[in-house]
């Protein structure tokens, strides 16, 4: 057998893989992102206009939350091609579905326009963008694992996960530009201003061309030289997803409960800080005030934070192993839960801590999302790889970001903020739980997961 030169995977430089799997990522989370922005800024007040805000709100933040109903299910579908015909197929196909989707939020019509087919709508839209994420991520992490150097998968792994803060970074900073450009005012906001009548349109058109850009890196890919061998060995299944719940049920639990701290943190910090933050100040219930223009740069601060912890929880994942590194920042994670209180109190808080509070989760994100497109796929064997990593993925969305927004809402607006950094490290305790059960996968082979599988089992 030939050995690839060392920047090549099968005849693929290796820094179009890094791209490949990064650029995909960016295109399907600044979709998802520019998305969960208009949900709480544009969505309750043109699709879901009756009741009072908070209802609106809470209508708008539910449709955010169907695509983490979507997504497990994504994850099974995409993950079944994904394993039976390859890797490199079905990364196309999942982020076709993505834009599409996206594409099509942005010329759909408002409540004011046709009633109640435009919620319907929308959640028809949202519903596909979920479907076409739980095919990405899994797809995208992979590529990047299943061409690693040896010793070396936590660092290839990173780059995909860079993705995240990147597509946060291009949504928000879209719709920070608009609301500059077009005046938007959300606490006073005027339902025939420019933003609300078209600019909040243009982030979700965008994403047409950047799909384009990402179809075209994609489809010059190879296939990846871990499914290779397994096809060649004859171990391609008819039915994954059977395998995976009949076989590795274990696995997909541990994987799922690894996976909840990560989504719970980043979807209060992001989705629902947004919406407490920039909400008018109440005698009880109430939010912090900070104009959303404001609010927006916060946010777009740590986010860099975000982006630059990646590579360093790669290094360590890599260097100390997964469970170790993991468990730290866990830990890390329950203390932060423990702060809200004092950060985010409407009495007392100020943009500088709130700030503080935003850099504080965003690094904890950057930590803990790193290694997870590492430890995730390296619980299953190879003919499961891309379905079980998936469902694992996917169905912690649901446990861990589907409900975050709205139950932090609740909370924050029944007991106060304090209660929800609870919420936060309540999540981070079972994950812990999960870590301590966890075998470490540092030194694994990809190759030769199901033979150690089954070898624990027995």
């Amino acid at each position: 057998m030939n050995t690839p030169e060392p920047n090549l995977v099968a005849g693929v430089p290796r820094g179009r893989i890094v791209v490949a799997s990064m650029v995909g990522t960016t295109i399907e989370f600044y979709d998802f992102y520019a998305y969960a922005t208009a949900a709480v800024t544009v969505f309750p007040h043109l699709f879901f206009p009756k009741g009072n805000p908070t209802t609106a709100l809470l209508a708008s933040l539910a449709t955010f939350g169907l695509a983490f109903v979507a997504r497990p299910l994504g994850s099974i579908l995409f993950g079944h091609f994904g394993d039976r015909i390859g890797r490199k197929t079905t990364l196309v196909a999942s982020l076709l579905v993505m834009g599409i989707a996206t594409f099509l939020i942005g010329v759909l019509p408002t409540y004011h326009q046709v009633g109640l087919l435009a919620p319907a709508l929308l959640a028809v839209m949202r519903f596909s963008q979920g479907l076409a994420l739980g095919g990405e991520w899994s797809g995208a992490a992979l590529l990047a694992t299943e061409t690693a150097k040896p010793g070396k998968r936590a660092w290839a792994a990173m780059w995909p996960q860079l993705g995240a803060p990147f597509g946060f970074l291009l949504a928000n900073g879209v719709f920070l530009i608009l609301v500059l450009l077009l005046g938007f005012d959300t606490a006073n906001p005027d339902l025939d201003g420019a933003f609300l009548t078209w600019g909040w349109r243009i982030p979700f058109l965008l994403s047409a061309v950047m799909v384009a850009i990402g179809l075209y890196v994609r489809l010059r890919l190879a296939e990846t030289p871990v499914f290779s061998r397994a096809v060649e060995r004859g171990e391609r299944l008819r039915a994954p997803v059977a395998e995976v719940f009949r076989k590795h049920w274990r696995q997909l639990i541990i994987g799922t409960f690894v996976m909840l701290a990560t989504y719970t943190l980043f979807y209060v910090v992001t989705t629902w800080a947004l919406s407490f933050g920039t909400g008018k100040k109440a005698a009880h219930g109430g939010g912090l005030g900070i104009p959303y223009l404001e609010f927006l740069q916060l946010q777009l601060i740590s986010v860099l934070f975000f982006a630059a912890m990646l590579p360093v929880t790669g290094l360590l994942a890599d260097r100390f192993g997964r469970r170790v590194t993991l468990l730290v920042i866990t830990v890390g994670i329950m203390v932060f839960g423990t702060t809200f209180g004092l950060l985010l109190s409407p009495g007392s808080a100020t943009t500088t801590s709130t700030l503080v509070f935003l850099i504080i989760g965003m690094t904890l994100m950057g930590l803990t999302f790193g290694p997870m497109s590492a430890v995730l796929p390296e619980l299953f064997p190879t003919n499961v790889r891309y379905t079980g990593s998936g469902v694992a993925y996917n169905a912690s969305s649901i446990l861990g970001a589907a409900i975050a927004p709205f139950v932090a809402t609740w909370l924050a607006t029944t007991y106060g903020v304090a209660w929800v950094g609870v919420y936060l490290l309540s999540a981070a305790a079972l994950t812990g739980i999960a870590l301590l059960v966890m075998r470490e996968t540092r030194d694994t082979s990809l190759d030769e997961v199901g033979q150690t599988a089954a070898a624990q089992s027995r």
